[in-house]
């Protein structure tokens, strides 16, 4: 995997990590908490919905394909540092 772009903003709102793992761009949501469970739990849908629309404009802005394949992953991050990502961490709208 390669990092694209770190914190990357739009009219949308901004994308903390955008990241090209082979022919998938991934674009990450980073939550930092005291644990994991209360990082996940602050990722509300308003937040997700806003990512969306930012990684739309992202893949507008590059003139990428909107048919590219795309993720929306989450990193969360607690206290000691320790990082879990969740793989399609995002419902579908």
């Amino acid at each position: 995997a390669s990092v694209q772009d770190r914190r990357w903003r739009s009219e949308a709102g901004e994308i903390d990590l955008i990241v090209r793992d082979g022919p998938q761009l991934v674009f990450v949501e980073v939550k930092k908490s005291r644990s994991h469970a209360v990082g996940l739990a602050r990722l509300s849908d308003r937040q997700m919905q806003r990512i969306y629309r930012a990684g739309a404009c992202y893949l507008a802005d590059k003139g990428t394909d909107m048919d590219t394949d795309i993720r929306f992953d989450v990193a969360l991050v607690d206290s000691t540092g320790a990082i879990e990502i969740l793989q399609n961490a995002f419902p579908m709208y």
